[in-house]
């Protein structure tokens, strides 16, 4: 993914040129990892350039930073006005939107809250994270030895930069031992999510997911697909899932911002289903692409058009 340093970036209330948006070497978040961010993506519809579920991802940036005791001093709809500014006077159509809230620089030590609260929006064009093919050939992937973090040592609800060094080390080690993505299991052993998606599960035509309670990333894709599935008539169970259980599955997806719907192929080199994308996994594909293309009713209304 290779950036276009021309743009504008929203930092602080002001937009600056892509090159000065610059932080301190010592901000707190470059010692400490004090951040929370959104991915969130502008699809290119019908109707003209329209962001996916934007007010439901900034909610869960300000309960993330509410977690972490950060004061933003900005409203939510100011960060939301932020956000579509940015996307327009980038000239961008489809793209993917990065809002982050840190703290800078103002003194070194793990205690935060003399340090100040910073803003920032970016957006660039970025195609399908794991690749055009594998929307419809699927993925390999293999079981990480690296769990995700006990509910008592990091709030997984919170989309924290720190999490994501727990992700970091299972990406790593997927791509190593030449698999696509990771599967990760939580602190009691049973699968919790991907490197950074959530996973789904077909079995005799139901369909299944983990809970919050293992340690995952209640994903905005995740509920919708989740939403999607029960109105095409599909019974959808979150329950703990061993792991053993995947590799008996029928069909195996994740979710994500993203990842938007992946199938996955195999698991630790088993290979799922037929190995190839299924059936369900194909119909929720169909179902959420023609709503972020225009091409059907956004009848719940995920879409919010930057005209």
């Amino acid at each position: 993914m290779a950036f276009d340093e021309s743009g504008k970036i929203w930092f602080n209330g002001k937009f600056v040129d892509w090159k000065e948006a610059n932080i301190h070497v010592l901000s707190h978040v470059v010692h400490y990892g004090s951040s929370v961010f959104e991915g969130i993506r502008c699809y290119n519809t019908k109707q003209g350039p329209a962001i996916f579920r934007l007010e439901e991802h900034v909610a869960r940036l300000y309960n993330s930073a509410k977690i972490y005791r950060m004061d933003v001093p900005y409203s939510q709809k100011e960060f939301r006005e932020a956000i579509l500014e940015t996307v327009e006077i980038n000239g961008l159509k489809a793209c993917y939107i990065r809002p982050v809230i840190f703290r800078g620089y103002a003194e070194l030590g793990v205690y935060p809250l003399n340090c100040p609260v910073e803003s920032v929006v970016a957006a660039w064009a970025w195609g399908k994270y794991l690749g055009e093919e594998a929307l419809e050939m699927g993925v390999d992937v293999g079981v990480s030895s690296w769990r995700r973090m006990a509910p008592d040592t990091m709030p997984n609800m919170a989309k924290a930069g720190s999490n994501y060094m727990n992700s970091q080390l299972a990406k790593m080690e997927s791509l190593f031992n030449g698999y696509h993505e990771a599967i990760m299991l939580d602190y009691s052993g049973m699968v919790s999510e991907g490197s950074g998606e959530n996973i789904f599960l077909v079995k005799d035509g139901i369909l299944y997911t983990p809970p919050i309670s293992s340690s995952l990333l209640n994903g905005i894709t995740r509920d919708s697909i989740i939403t999607l599935a029960r109105d095409m008539g599909l019974e959808v169970i979150e329950q703990h899932i061993p792991r053993e259980m995947l590799y008996l599955a029928e069909e195996l997806f994740l979710t994500g911002t993203a990842a938007e719907v992946t199938p996955i192929r195999s698991v630790d080199q088993i290979i799922i289903g037929e190995g190839v994308r299924g059936q369900l996994t194909r119909r929720l594909q169909d179902s959420f692409f023609k709503i972020l293309e225009g091409k059907a009713e956004d009848q719940y209304h995920w879409l919010t058009y930057l005209d």
